[in-house]
């Protein structure tokens, strides 16, 4: 009668399932900010703090490179695009025609050619489908916004109208003058002199080697070329830094280098034909490492992601499950991998799963963390029912939590954590099994995750 009586309770108990919640949370851990290759702009800045020249700065980053001069000469930077009219201020001619600097004058297609009118609507003259405006030795302002993110922009030069469909206008600026724009666009003028410097010849040699004398203008004043924002960028150090260096480029096998530079490497470059998919390999342009670029806040940066929001980001055949890298670069950055889900596999390469997920790099590793909470079961009593025996058969439903840890920590170890107060709190450690799953009972209510250094898992509620 007594096993009966046992059997009946526990049975009793166990009808009443332990409450239980789970979650899944895909942790992004990365390094650097950028396309890895060339020069690192805050690994520049760390040589410079450690006394470093910008000469052996570029002998770093660009191997096999010359130091040389180049002949001065000008380039076209597309500001306003296939707009219906463009406004000039300060110009004192117009094609050899007499204007007034203090005025403003509008631009508007006419009949396949330019029209040029005062702002009382008074025309000035009509001319060809090129209108060249400018103030030999002084800045023009140009209305409006333009590409580089600059309303009623200053620039030095010339500003060239060419008519087409609408009109563009170009800044027609020599080369020193145009550098004198890009390198505090493109670097913060507090910095060292010499990684200003650096700067200077990186982006002169740049807007040589990628510029397209062949077509209406050379360059974009965005980051489809480089940031170049006009006399509005232009600071003491950095028009010293453009001076200190005139004219210098850097050449391989006698012409200009690409010479590509990004924000931050987090610890080593990387090869061209690694990051840029389907470029074939440069000499100049293979990862190194990068001792100092521990200076930047990009150095290290992590993402969290849900099953759902990679599932669809990535492309995943049926529900995501895992990322497996194929193959790597020079540096951990991913050249191409398999996306794993529920349904079969996909191949990606690392530059697209960068521009999917937003992130900031393709230095980049996944770590998949599942974490399931049980809470204690509630006995059901009974008028016959022994408290000894429930009290035993609620013991055999202890509060929990487990999961896996994907890739598992090399320790197998990892912190538990309970939540008080809003803030975390260790509740002790979780030894893994080989493959990282893990298991544990706690002794009270209330949210946990578990922890290996800085990855977390989600948090999950024992009640």
């Amino acid at each position: 009668m007594r096993r009966l009586l046992l059997s009946t309770v526990v049975l009793a108990v166990l009808a009443v399932p332990a409450s239980a919640n789970a979650a899944t949370r895909h942790v992004v851990r990365g390094a650097g900010w950028g396309h890895g290759i060339g020069m690192s702009q805050y690994g520049a800045y760390g040589y410079a703090l450690e006394g470093t020249g910008y000469r052996a700065i570029l002998r770093h980053y660009y191997s096999q490179t010359r130091l040389t001069q180049a002949a001065q000469r000008s380039v076209r930077v597309l500001l306003q695009p296939d707009d219906p009219y463009i406004r000039v201020r300060g110009a004192t001619r117009a094609d050899g025609r007499a204007l007034k600097p203090s005025k403003t004058y509008i631009a508007r297609p006419s009949g396949g050619g330019i029209a040029l009118f005062g702002l009382s609507g008074k025309r000035i003259g009509r001319f060809s489908s090129r209108l060249r405006i400018e103030r030999p030795g002084h800045a023009l302002r140009l209305l409006g916004p333009a590409l580089n993110g600059v309303s009623d922009g200053l620039y030095r030069g010339a500003i060239e109208i060419q008519a087409g469909g609408g009109l563009d206008a170009i800044n027609v600026v020599t080369l020193d003058d145009y550098v004198r724009g890009v390198v505090a666009g493109e670097m913060p003028a507090s910095w060292p002199l010499e990684a200003l410097k650096a700067q200077a010849v990186t982006a002169r040699t740049y807007a040589l080697a990628t510029r397209h004398p062949e077509g209406p203008f050379d360059l974009y004043p965005d980051t489809r070329s480089q940031v170049y924002r006009g006399v509005i960028a232009e600071g003491v150090r950095s028009n010293a830094a453009v001076a200190g260096t005139a004219g210098r480029i850097l050449t391989y096998g006698g012409e200009p280098a690409v010479t590509y530079y990004f924000s931050t490497s987090g610890g080593h470059t990387e090869n061209v034909e690694f990051s840029f998919v389907g470029s074939l390999r440069k000499p100049w342009l293979v990862g190194v490492p990068d001792p100092y670029d521990f200076r930047s806040p990009y150095h290290r940066w992590r993402r969290s992601f849900t099953t759902a929001q990679l599932t669809r980001a990535l492309g995943s055949r049926g529900s995501f499950r895992r990322l497996k890298v194929l193959k790597r670069g020079s540096s951990p950055r991913v050249v191409k991998a398999q996306v794993i889900g529920s349904r079969g596999t996909t191949t990606i390469s690392g530059p697209t799963i960068r521009a999917r997920l937003a992130l900031r790099d393709t230095w980049m590793r996944f770590t998949r963390v599942s974490t399931s909470a049980r809470s204690a079961a509630k006995a059901q009593a009974a008028a016959w029912s022994s408290p000894r025996i429930a009290l035993w058969a609620l013991n055999r439903i202890s509060p929990s939590v487990s999961g896996s840890f994907d890739p598992a920590p090399r320790s197998h170890r990892l912190i538990l954590e309970r939540r008080i107060d809003g803030r975390w709190k260790r509740a002790g450690t979780i030894r893994t099994a080989a493959h990282g799953r893990y298991r544990k009972a706690v002794r009270r209510p209330g949210v946990y995750r578990v922890r290996a250094g800085v990855v977390a898992g989600p948090p999950v509620r024992v009640r």
